[in-house]
Order: C-alpha cells, then sequence, then structure tokens
C-alpha cells in the first residue's frame, strides 16, 4: 500500500536520520509531496487551492487509496483531503486543527507580525521564509538565542553538529508560500479558527474530523512550542508524545516515540501493505 508524506523535508533529513528511508527498510512504499517553489503567478492559490487542485489529483493517480500521512500543517492539508476522496488511512503528526488552541499572545504576536509583512509580500505575490522563521522565532524567543548557545558548544564537524546544521539548513530554506495561502493561513486559519470551526469547505464539503470515513491516528506533542497540543484536531486515536515538534520526526527518541508507532499502526490496518 502506498503512503503519503506532505512535506516538509524533514522527515527526508539525512541518510541516518530519515522517517522515509526507515519506513522502506521496514517494507513499504512511502512518497514525499514536493508543494514546487512557487513564483509571483500562483500568488492567488490558498490552502484550499493546494488541496483541491494538487493533492486530490494526486492521489486520483494511485490504483488504491493511499495512506496519507502530514506533518505539521501538511497535516490540516491531509485531513481535508481526507474527508474528500476515499483513503485507505490517514496519519496527523503535531497538526494544527483549533487554532484558538495557540495561546492569545501567540496569535496575536503572528498576527501583528502579518500584519507588517502583509503589504510588501502581496506586492511580491509570495511570502519569504524569512518572514515565516520571525514568526517562529516569536513563539520562544529565549529558545531560539539558546539553541545557537548550545551550537557554539558543540565540536567541531561532531555528529551532533552537523545534525544541527542540517536542520538549521533545512528551517531557513524552504519554498515561499503563494501570497493567498500564507493570507488564508494568517487571517482565516490562525486569526479566524475557520477549521475549528468547522467552516472550511474543500471539494465541496466541510471539512469534519469527525466524519472522516478511513482509519485515522493522531500523533500529537505535549510539549510542542510550534503547534500547542491544545490545537490538535484530538481524534479518537490519539497518541500523547514526549517529544517536541522537531524532535518527534529526528530527536533521539523518534524512532521509539514516533516512527515504530507509525509504522505499527500502517501494518494494523486491513489493507495490503
Amino acid at each position: 500500500m502506498p503512503s503519503l508524506i506532505n512535506p516538509p523535508f524533514i522527515l527526508d533529513l539525512a541518510p541516518d536520520m530519515s522517517l522515509l528511508h526507515w519506513l522502506a527498510a521496514q517494507g513499504f512504499h512511502p512518497y514525499l509531496l514536493d508543494w514546487g517553489t512557487p513564483g509571483p503567478e500562483a500568488r492567488a492559490m490558498d490552502v484550499t487551492a493546494h488541496v483541491e487542485q494538487l493533492l486530490l489529483p494526486l492521489i486520483a493517480k494511485f490504483a488504491e487509496p493511499p495512506i496519507l500521512a502530514g506533518y505539521c500543517l501538511g497535516g490540516t492539508i491531509a485531513l481535508a483531503a481526507a474527508c474528500a476522496v476515499p483513503l485507505a488511512g490517514l496519519a496527523l503528526i503535531a497538526a494544527p486543527w483549533h487554532f484558538d488552541g495557540f495561546s492569545e499572545k501567540a496569535r496575536t504576536d503572528i498576527l501583528d507580525l502579518w500584519k507588517a509583512a502583509r503589504p510588501a509580500c502581496e506586492a511580491m505575490g509570495l511570502v519569504p521564509m524569512e518572514v515565516l522563521q520571525s514568526g517562529f522565532w516569536r513563539l520562544d524567543p529565549a529558545r531560539t538565542i539558546a539553541k545557537y548557545e548550545a551550537f557554539a558548544a558543540m565540536e567541531p564537524g561532531s555528529a551532533e553538529a552537523r545534525m544541527f546544521v542540517a536542520m538549521e539548513d533545512w528551517a531557513n530554506a524552504g519554498a515561499p508560500l503563494p501570497f493567498a495561502a500564507a493570507e488564508q493561513m494568517f487571517e482565516q486559519f490562525i486569526g479566524g479558527n475557520l477549521t475549528g470551526r468547522g467552516e472550511w469547505h474543500v471539494a465541496g464539503e466541510v471539512v469534519d474530523p469527525k466524519a472522516l470515513g478511513c482509519p485515522a491516528i493522531d500523533f500529537v506533542s505535549l510539549s510542542d512550542r510550534i503547534v500547542p497540543a491544545a490545537s490538535a484536531a484530538d481524534l479518537p486515536n490519539r497518541r500523547d508524545l514526549g517529544a517536541g515538534h522537531v524532535g518527534m520526526i529526528v530527536g533521539r527518541g523518534a524512532r521509539t516515540q514516533l516512527w515504530e508507532p507509525l509504522a505499527d499502526w500502517i501494518s494494523a490496518l486491513p489493507v495490503p501493505r
């Protein structure tokens, strides 16, 4: 059974730290979805359009319904797809749904950032990664400083230092978002809790986690500073993890906390692998 994994590429960070490579070694057939690098001509493509125009047609190309897994906003998108077309299974990993689960301060800070960046982004038709990164930094400035202090103390060229650089390269080198996608994410999702209020329509249907027609699992980090646990879709099959937003994917305990439980869940599904 094919499995579609939504980006980011931290899911395939390095040969010795890759959820995709590990799943393949267990006998699965994972595919990583690359949304590409949009140009200004894609300015009107919002998050909804990413589901309808890119993800759903891709799913339709498979001979049988795949298992769809999504990390972070990729999970939000995957949930929308699962409500629109038949799937063999859905796995959410640190995926936000109830955006009113973010603290009031976090939402205010993020929306203030968007208000300041919006005019320039609208003129470009794109939202550069630097805008998104500055939003992540605002969530926990002290932690951002502390991680670079820790890097300064690492042995140059050590495995630990190389992993740090690989993660920073991933975090800071992402493609820009089309303006409409960022506008919908900031204003309708974070600002208006469109998804949590049950008012997001995709492919003519309301996206409702309670109406999922396939087996689903929700991996939620209780220490996530980027996607707080209170924002999770809170599916009936929920697994709470101790690792953080990034640590659950590439941390020391990632294999035991996430990789192996995910593989076990897929293996137990009543479909061929």
